[in-house]
């Protein structure tokens, strides 16, 4: 199985691209924000890929990051979905959009996507809601870096753990964030307290 794929860029369209992994080049199916993140052709690049097996064809979709991939195999295992409409799912949203709206069970939000009907947005967004969770957790906002990210992901996640809407534990960490205290223990006390004011 292809999990990952290091080369260069030989072609690209919205689609799919071809890359040349020294001299063998390897055509992957990609959604649009993989596509948007891709330089021009001879640009080096790096795929995660998920390579899927059917008894007439072998396929592979390419991903910019590891988030695109998780989300694209969570899609894929929801009944009713295949590869190609969890590609649609991928290009209709950017990837932290699409958590969200799962995790918050936007299913207006998901039915804007081509493709995506009520009953199929109802779908994703209760198999995959606590699933996904764990995702956005762990995923680093845009812009952020160093422990500040790690620490507010932490929190976020051992609030969601403890059962509070993910709404509210966000606003709960933010708010106790402000305080700047380093320890994880003593934030986690802060924000448990803006959670029962």
């Amino acid at each position: 199985m292809i999990a990952l794929l290091r080369g260069r860029l030989a072609e690209k369209n919205p689609n799919r691209v071809i890359i040349d992994v020294q001299g063998v080049g390897y055509d992957l199916q990609v959604p649009l924000s993989t596509f948007y993140e891709l330089g021009e052709p001879g640009a080096d690049v790096v795929f995660r890929v998920h390579t899927h097996v059917r008894e007439d064809a072998l396929a592979l979709f390419g991903f910019a990051t590891m988030l695109e991939l998780q989300l694209f195999e969570q899609l894929i295992g929801v009944s009713g979905i295949g590869p190609r409409l969890a590609l649609a799912v991928l290009s209709g949203i950017d990837p932290p959009d699409l958590v969200r709206a799962i995790s918050q069970g936007d299913v207006g939000r998901l039915t804007g996507i081509p493709g995506v009907g009520k009953k199929t947005a109802e779908r994703i967004g209760l198999e995959l809601k606590d699933r996904l969770l764990a995702l956005l957790a762990v995923e680093p906002e845009p812009g952020a870096d160093g422990p500040s990210t790690d620490l507010r992901g932490d929190l976020l996640s051992a609030l969601v753990n403890l059962g509070y809407p993910r709404q509210l534990a966000e606003r709960a960490v933010d708010a106790a964030l402000v305080a700047e205290v380093e320890s994880f223990e003593q934030t986690l006390r802060l924000a448990l307290r803006e959670l029962v004011r």
